[in-house]
């Protein structure tokens, strides 16, 4: 008997209230906030509990690029106003933030959160910053004289040079200060920065960039007093570089482009200075032109893009195969975001009857007896936080100012 056709999957929710097409979406830590920006600098945070805005403001006077986070309370905005915000908002500051969706807004009137940094970067080529934490013996724990909290780890964020469109700036926060400047490569033609990606550990710092020629370079710093030295490039697109993202494993990371091309890049050892044989690890020849917003899940099994064609499709990270095809928005798709997938030893909950599923502790023959207990306790809105907080949501933005959340793997 012939297997029956399924049907086409269905985002589980639609959250609307945009008016203009979303650029960004972000996951904070412990997935009970989901930050959505769009190209009119509007900022909303959705409490994924009840699929309802907690705070919602104007972030910049133009396009938003990127959002991240730093820590459980403080927010980082990229604008095509050519700045870099750092915004501070707690679940306490939420109480007094606006709620009121932009499609309803009024931008004078809006309340914004409590304003920690602003530093002037170059965003004219609508390259998003990239950010990590420093992991540097310089990185020191310090204490914040604005915020009177101790910062746990300074950040390092990069961002495209604002004179020279081929180099990049690597700045530090809290400092503030300048931490190195990769200059663009004289022999090689590789236009505008249009993609980066940063990493460091306690003996390196790695930087990935993305041109507008197709080309993708890795650079590497050994010592904070060093320059920055490249030891990879390759040209696998024969259009723009659109979009990257960094592997949970480090170990990779990948590029898609205005070509079909996606393709999985080595980040080489910084041992290999100097060696240019190095080539991608595979290119995959999809037939679907347009795919940006590439997102990695957090346990490295999968990632996503979001197509001009307004499909979002989902990848197997090992094969580099197509998974699942995402469809429902009648424009193109900017954005996508994983939230953080659980380790097998976390509880989740199960969203129908709100009781404890929990994955069985070996060391604890009685864990599900004890989160059932637990369990009991709970409020309703505990219950709905823990069930918001346990889903693998996918998020996907598009042109049509909508966010649709999907619940598929």
């Amino acid at each position: 008997m012939a297997a029956q056709n399924l049907p086409p999957a269905q985002p589980a929710f639609i959250l609307r209230g945009h008016t203009a097409q979303i650029h960004a979406l972000h996951f904070t830590p412990g997935n009970d906030r989901l930050l959505t920006a769009d190209a009119d600098g509007w900022l909303v945070s959705w409490n994924l509990a009840f699929k309802r805005p907690a705070a919602v403001w104007k972030a910049h006077s133009n396009a938003i690029l990127a959002v991240g986070s730093w820590g459980p309370e403080i927010i980082i905005t990229h604008g095509r106003d050519n700045q870099l915000l750092v915004w501070r908002l707690s679940e306490q500051d939420e109480a007094h933030m606006d709620k009121t969706l932009p499609v309803e807004a009024d931008a004078f009137n809006s309340q914004q959160p409590w304003l920690l940094h602003a530093m002037p970067v170059n965003a004219l080529n609508f390259c998003p910053f990239a950010m990590c934490y420093d992991g540097m013996p310089h990185a020191i724990s310090a204490r914040n004289a604005v915020t009177d909290t101790t910062v746990i780890c300074p950040i390092l964020f990069a961002v495209p040079n604002a004179i020279d469109s081929g180099g990049i700036d690597i700045f530090e926060l809290p400092s503030r200060k300048r931490a190195a400047t990769v200059n663009s490569d004289r022999s090689i033609t590789t236009g505008m920065v249009m993609a980066l990606g940063i990493m460091a550990d306690t003996t390196k710092i790695q930087l990935a960039a993305g041109f507008e020629s197709g080309h993708t370079m890795v650079f590497v710093q050994t010592d904070p007093a060093a320059p920055f030295e490249r030891l990879y490039c390759a040209k696998p697109h024969s259009q723009p570089v659109l979009s990257m993202v960094i592997s949970p494993c480090k170990d990779h990371y990948i590029t898609s482009s205005a070509d079909a091309n996606i393709v999985k890049h080595p980040f080489p050892s910084a041992k290999s200075i100097f060696k240019t044989e190095f080539k991608p690890i595979r290119v995959s020849a999809t037939r679907h032109s347009g795919q940006q917003g590439l997102s990695y899940r957090s346990d490295g099994k999968l990632f996503a893009t979001a197509g001009w064609d307004s499909a979002v499709r989902v990848y197997s990270a090992k094969t580099m195969k197509e998974l699942a095809v995402l469809k429902w928005h009648k424009e193109g798709c900017y954005a996508t975001a994983f939230a953080t997938v659980k380790s097998l030893t976390d509880r989740s909950y199960d969203s129908n009857s709100c009781s404890t599923v929990a994955h069985e502790d070996p060391e604890s023959k009685s864990s599900l007896g004890i989160a059932f207990r637990v369990s009991q306790n709970l409020s309703i809105q505990e219950k709905r936080n823990r069930v918001a907080q346990s889903t693998h949501w996918v998020a996907v933005g598009s042109k049509d100012g909508k966010i649709s959340l999907w619940d598929i793997y």
